[in-house]
Formats: structure tokens, sequence, C-alpha cells
């Protein structure tokens, strides 16, 4: 009888712009303050693309990274998945752009939407490709720049969101690796978190009179409430599925939303704050990026050892959310 096939991730990557944008530039922009941003949210500043950039240029930027920890040539992928809600274009997908950039000349490729959720969206999409025997080695992008929808005229949504990329190669391990997934969607709670339409062409941070109705738009208090239950819901069924205990795990890395959602989550699940991983306070939410960027950063900071449990837990959009447990397995090229 054959041994089952596991998917887990060999490699990590991410990247970011390099302008930053603070709580205190934004006091220049709308009626806000560092101290009302920073008690609300968590969030001290965030990054942003330059004009003329584009989603595919951070998404290739995270993938090349990440296949250089897994130990992947390009030409050998099997397989691109590109999470995001901000593509560059509605046609050709963003993930074909990418194929192209990194030279990924064997692999398929499509786009992913399931707004903030969609990493794990598309973790639990390569994971079932690879346990198939279907691929053999699969990346997944989640990648973002919500500077492109957002209004920097409306306070209470322009000093969320950041841009960014992170991605991950996945591919067969003998032991550990993905242990489980949980998708869900709730489609009557969509007009709670929209964005009408997309216009990737505009610079970022400025046109906003002509562009209303490509923006962002959030009930917050509603998607607020929602986070704060599902998240900890979604994360209680992936570790279920996974057969094991809350109490073995040993990070949690939660969509960086708000630092309040965060630790209301932490809470619900009876977890002390030294096992959930946080940046929001230098990104922002970046919805799809948000999860493969925090990952990048713990295993940077040497917050997570092979062998370590950690679950992945998101919401966004849609309503969405998606939750998945790994067993860590290390990236195959050991960090300088």
């Amino acid at each position: 009888m054959s041994q089952r096939i596991r998917a887990g991730i060999w490699g990590v990557g991410s990247a970011v712009p390099e302008r930053v944008l603070t709580n205190h530039d934004l006091e220049k922009m709308v009626e806000t303050s560092d101290e009302w941003i920073s008690t609300r949210t968590g969030i001290k500043e965030r990054r942003i693309s330059e004009p003329g950039e584009k989603t595919s240029d951070y998404a290739a930027a995270a993938a090349r990274r990440a296949l250089e920890r897994a130990g992947v040539h390009p030409e050998e992928l099997d397989l691109i998945i590109v999470a995001t809600l901000t593509p560059d274009m509605f046609c050709p997908p963003t993930a074909c752009i990418v194929q192209h950039k990194i030279g990924a000349v064997r692999a398929g490729a499509f786009d992913l939407s399931a707004a903030c959720s969609g990493f794990v969206y598309g973790l639990d999409v390569a994971a079932r490709g690879i346990e198939a025997g279907a691929y053999r080695r699969v990346l997944v992008i989640g990648a973002d720049l919500l500077s492109h929808v957002t209004d920097y005229t409306d306070r209470s949504t322009c000093v969320l969101f950041g841009d960014g990329a992170g991605a991950c190669v996945l591919g067969p391990v003998e032991e550990g690796g993905v242990l489980s997934t949980y998708l869900g969607a709730d489609g009557s709670g969509g007009p709670k978190l929209t964005v009408p339409a997309y216009r990737s062409n505009e610079a970022a941070v400025n046109g906003a009179a002509s562009r209303e109705g490509t923006f962002i738009r959030m009930d917050g208090n509603e998607v607020f409430k929602f986070a704060v239950r599902v998240m900890p819901e979604a994360a209680l069924e992936a570790v279920r599925r996974a057969g094991v205990a809350v109490e073995d795990v040993r990070l949690f890395i939660p969509h960086q939303a708000n630092i309040r959602i965060i630790d209301a989550a932490a809470k619900r699940l009876g977890i002390s704050g030294d096992r959930v991983f946080s940046n929001v306070h230098k990104y922002g939410n970046t919805s799809a990026a948000s999860i493969p960027i925090a990952l990048d950063e713990a295993v940077e900071q040497g917050r997570i050892s092979p062998g370590d449990l950690v679950v992945l837990v998101g919401f966004g959009g849609g309503l969405t959310w998606a939750a998945s447990v790994l067993q860590w397995t290390g990236e195959r090229v050991p960090r300088a």
C-alpha cells in the first residue's frame, strides 16, 4: 500500500514597497491623528507602491525569494496561483504575467479571488493538488496593492491599508506539512466590504475625485464583529480537522487587519500573546499578502522551528474565511 503524499512548504518569500506612509503623513491628508489610528487599529505605518508599479512586480519579487529558499528553479514549477483583488488587469491573469516575469515556462497559472482569505484558499488548492499526485511544485502568491483601491479622503478606510506580496513554494514532504484546511464563505455579507470597480492604472494616493466607485467601501463595525467571531471559529475547526489541540500550536499567524481583532480572537482561543504573530503595526492590512508576509517574517525571526505546529487564519471580503494547520518542515535552503 503506497504511503499518502503530504504537501509542505519548501520556501517562503515576501516583498514590500520602500515608500512608507506613516500615521503622521495621514494627519496631513485627512482629519485623523496618530493616537486615533494607533489606538483603534494598532497600525503605525504602511508601505505604498510608486505610481506605475503593478501587483505582478511585487508578486514576482516575492516569488523569486521563495523559489531561492525552496531550492527550486522557475522552470521546475508545475502551477502558479496568485491570490489578489488588485490584478494588473482583468486579462491576462496576473499569475500569467508573473509566470513570464520569473521564467516559469512549464507552469500553469491562474488568479484566485477570495480577498484577504485568498492566500489560504490558494494553499488549500495547492496542497490538494500535490496530495493527489497532480503536481510536485506549486507556487502560491498573495499579492495586493490596496493603495490602488483606497480613497485617501475617507479617514475610516485610508488608515487601514497597504501594499505588498508574500509567496511560498509547496511540494511533497515525508511528514508534517499541511495537516488541514478549512474554507468558508457567506455571500449574504458581501455588501459589507466591496470594491465596485477596479482601475489598476491609477496612481496611488491621488486622483480621488475622479475615481468614485473604484474604492474599498466597508461597514467597519459589521466587519469587525464578523472577524472577531469567525477567526477563532475557523482556527478551531482547522485544529479539529488536523487532530491536534490548541495547546499544541506553537504559533498563530492571523490576517493582519487590526490589532483589536487579533487580540480579541486570541482571547477567545485562550492563547497568550507570545503565541500570536503580528506585524500589522508596520504594514497595515495588505489583504491576500498579509498572511504570507507575516509567515515570512516569523521564519526570519526564528519564531518557527521544524516540527512546530502553526495555524494560519484569515477573513475577508465575500465574506470569506479560511484557516490551515501546518507542521513546519523547514525551508530547504537555510537562511543566512
